[in-house]
């Protein structure tokens, strides 16, 4: 006759654990300290074997007899039933966690990435704080959807954003054999409404001389107004380092633009001015646009820096619409246009490649043209602004 439950709640520690069976190999073993495991004692060939099934009551006697089972069954098909779990054990102590799958996506491919630390960030953020403990093994598709669910329900974008580092980091994970398949698979990505916002005359205006009323932030409001004078991206301006500048040009080399090209840009008059403003901030980092945080250890302002900073004093600006950093690269691009400059030379000054049979033909670099259209749209900021033209030298007409 076995045990029943009744019994096993009723054993009493003594001062030496003993142990009461079930049958067939199955034990209750009770420790001093009150402990009480299941064990299962068989026979391996020929050699008296022990292996521990789990902690009483945490698996109770139906489960404990259901293990049982299966390892009685293993001893009879002839396989070890106890190295077979400690197989596993051990396998699972040396599976990565997501924590660990991160580290390993970085150093052998994210790293080389021009988005690289942005994409890492959106990582860190939310779903380091979810799994980063959890075997990757473990995480379901179920896991990914619940996560992006919560993610959405503040930031759409940003979900999207977080699907696609999750699909390229788990497919990467199936490729390394950690996994066998991907969880992050035939996970629907809502569709982005593409943002249409560009600032208006009167906004320009606000926005500018705003920034000139804020106390605080020097090197972010600087920032600012480059992208505005500029239309470059906010983050080719706040890693701006001032090897880059030679005299009147900025040289972005390839590792530093989105398409993993080199880009000059032509530097007018106000952009000069914004440049030589910025020195005054200088802190031997080697960076245009330092932070003053030290808690920043990239010695530079983050695009991060210039959304937060302009959120927080929209009102202040006067500005009722919300935007964007990059809005501000938008409505260069729609100005260029309004003042008739091109469609190629526009998309060049933006550090866009050419598109189709013109990207394979046409090897024109454009500089005089993108200085042109440059010192053009200067002139309008400057009737903007309201405030009067700088000295813009000899300028190259428009072909």
């Amino acid at each position: 006759m076995g045990l029943i439950d009744l019994q096993i709640k009723r054993l009493v520690p003594q001062n030496k654990r003993f142990e009461v069976g079930d049958g067939k190999g199955l034990y209750i073993r009770v420790f001093p300290t009150g402990v009480k495991a299941w064990v299962f004692r068989y026979n391996f060939e020929g050699i008296p074997r022990r292996m521990t099934l789990g902690k009483y009551p945490s698996i109770s006697l139906a489960e404990a007899r259901e293990l049982h089972g299966k390892a009685l069954a293993d001893v009879e098909r002839g396989i070890d039933p106890g190295a077979k779990a400690l197989d596993v054990k051990r396998a699972r102590k040396a599976a990565p966690t997501f924590a660990d799958l991160l580290e390993e996506f970085w150093d052998r491919e994210l790293r080389h990435c021009k988005t690289a630390p942005e994409r890492r960030r959106l990582v860190e953020k939310d779903a380091i704080p979810a799994w980063g403990h959890r075997k990757v093994v473990d995480i379901k598709r179920r896991d990914i959807v619940v996560l992006l669910d919560d993610v959405r329900d503040r930031a759409p974008i940003t979900a999207n954003r977080l699907l696609g580092v999750l699909v390229r980091m788990f497919a990467f994970a199936a490729e390394r054999g950690i996994i066998e398949d991907s969880p992050a698979t035939r996970i629907r990505r809502p569709s982005e409404k593409p943002r249409e916002r560009v600032l208006t005359d009167e906004e320009i205006r606000l926005f500018w001389h705003g920034l000139d009323k804020l106390d605080s932030y020097p090197t972010t409001k600087l920032a600012l107004k480059f992208i505005l004078v500029t239309g470059q991206r906010s983050g080719e301006v706040t890693g701006l380092p001032w090897d880059e500048i030679e005299e009147d040009w900025w040289g972005l080399p390839p590792e530093r633009m989105k398409e993993g090209r080199a880009h000059r840009v032509p530097l007018t008059p106000l952009a000069l001015e914004i440049l030589e403003a910025a020195r005054q901030y200088d802190d031997g980092s080697g960076f245009v646009f330092t932070s003053a945080s030290g808690r920043n250890t990239k010695g530079h302002i983050t695009p991060l820096t210039l959304s937060s900073g302009l959120q927080r004093h929209l009102p202040e600006l006067g500005i009722q619409t919300p935007f964007t950093p990059h809005d501000l690269r938008r409505t260069v691009r729609t100005r260029l246009a309004e003042i008739g400059i091109d469609d190629v030379t526009a998309e060049k000054v933006l550090g866009h490649q050419l598109q189709g049979v013109l990207q394979i033909y046409n090897r024109h670099h454009y500089n005089q043209e993108k200085r042109a259209a440059l010192l053009a749209w200067e002139r309008r900021l400057c009737r903007i602004l309201g405030i009067e033209a700088r000295d813009q030298g000899k300028v190259v007409n428009l072909r």
